[in-house]
């Protein structure tokens, strides 16, 4: 699972930051987006299959948690919040659009994400079939999208974003119990989809947290 953003021990955690926005430090706010901007960018990306509009969302929701910096809460709970802002901005535009744009997951574009795709396929392959990882992490990349919207959102965030499932299920706005069950899902349909597509022996993923 990809790691919260590096975060060096002499550094204010992101309550530090909020708390700082809020008494109107503009450094505070430009460390939370430097710290940000690249994980929203990524999340949008791949559930919009659209850089541009993974860019404007980003912008977008920085702003708004900006805008908004007076209804947090510093409870250690940033995260949570913070995407959900952003998941609602992508509902809200594609229910702006005409097509869904939330059909197809986005792993092109940025090198890291060759490394969480590699460590997903890790996840639910047995080693033997870890032989050519580079060719099943692309496949993994192809059949996220078609993942269903929330199961697909909920593995994104837990598996490239770096979530925990407390913090999803305040991003998403559901009972944790209810984020576990969507991660569990998703992984059941990347399987069966790498299944089907001739990845056979995999072995089971729910074991883990």
């Amino acid at each position: 699972m990809s790691e919260r953003p590096a975060q060096p021990v002499d550094e204010p955690d992101d309550d530090q930051l909020m708390i700082g926005i809020q008494s109107g430090d503009p450094r505070a706010f430009e460390k939370l987006v430097a710290r940000y901007q690249g994980p929203l960018i990524g999340f949008f990306q791949r559930n919009t299959r659209d850089i541009q509009l993974a860019e404007d969302l980003t912008q977008e929701t920085l702003l708004r948690v900006y805008n908004q910096s007076w209804n947090y809460l510093p409870v250690g709970r940033f995260r949570g919040w913070m995407y959900r802002i952003g998941r609602n901005l992508l509902i809200d535009n594609v229910r702006r659009r005409s097509h869904d744009l939330l059909l197809k997951a986005v792993r092109r574009g940025h090198e890291e994400d060759d490394d969480v795709l590699a460590r997903i396929a890790g996840d639910v392959l047995s080693p033997v079939e870890q032989a050519d990882i580079r060719e099943i992490a692309d496949l993994v990349g192809k059949v996220l999208a078609e993942i269903p919207d929330e199961q697909r959102q909920t593995f994104t965030l837990h598996h490239f974003a770096g979530l925990t499932l407390a913090e999803i299920a305040d991003a998403m706005e559901v009972p944790t119990a209810t984020a576990k069950s969507r991660l569990r899902l998703a992984r059941e349909r990347l399987r069966n989809r790498l299944r089907h597509r001739g990845v056979i022996h995999l072995r089971d993923a729910e074991q883990r947290p």
